[in-house]
């Protein structure tokens, strides 16, 4: 396996007018590997993680990401559903958005993965939280992501939901992938991490380290 890095972010910074989020923040995130980023409510985890998908520019520092746009899975707190579309539909959009050959089967699959099959021909707008997590799930699971990030992806979800969050995750580890993982229960959530992440006094120590 490629020992090198899939994301690297080297002295990041970010504000937002006079109010400095974080600043040198640095961090490297291996294949196969599953890290927690802790912190305090307002703290800028999200936006950290807004920066390392690449939708939020850094006002300082470098992102270095080593898998191709396809292959970045991102989970935030908008589900990126369309409502008016089925189940089906919102996998079948995003499928052949990416360009990913045999689209109907892995929607398919993708739905039976996180227990929609049934659900497949209703419309994601009448879901309740819980099942509109669980297909924003399968759409980051259509494309076998290498890089995950999640940002408080156990938001609304029951147990059995949970559950099917953690073994994908778990799989996908086992597959490669280098997963970060928003986390405001660190106690659970650290029985199945690598590394955890803290964001704090506007940057980042590694849970353990001799600066966190």
């Amino acid at each position: 396996m490629d020992a090198r890095p899939l994301l690297e972010l080297a002295g990041i910074a970010k504000a937002f007018g006079s109010r400095l989020l974080f600043r040198r923040v640095n961090l490297a995130l291996l294949p196969g590997t599953l890290s927690l980023l802790a912190g305090p409510n307002g703290a800028g985890k999200s936006t950290l993680m807004r920066v390392m998908a690449g939708l939020t520019p850094p006002d300082a520092g470098s992102v270095e990401r080593r898998v191709p746009d396809v292959k970045l899975g991102y989970m935030a707190h908008a589900p990126f559903l369309y409502p008016g579309l089925t189940a089906l539909e919102n996998l079948l959009f995003w499928a052949k958005a990416a360009r990913l050959e045999r689209a109907a089967e892995r929607a398919q699959a993708a739905l039976e993965t996180v227990g929609l099959a049934r659900h497949a021909h209703e419309f994601a707008g009448i879901f309740s939280r819980g099942m509109a997590q669980r297909l924003n799930l399968a759409r980051l699971l259509l494309p076998a992501p290498e890089l995950i990030l999640l940002d408080e992806p156990a938001t609304g979800l029951d147990t059995a939901s949970r559950r099917i969050l953690l073994n994908e995750m778990l799989k996908a580890r086992e597959n490669g992938a280098a997963i970060v993982w928003i986390s405001h229960d660190v106690e659970e959530d650290s029985r199945h991490a690598d590394r955890i992440f803290v964001l704090r006094d506007r940057t980042v120590c590694e849970s353990g380290g001799a600066s966190c």
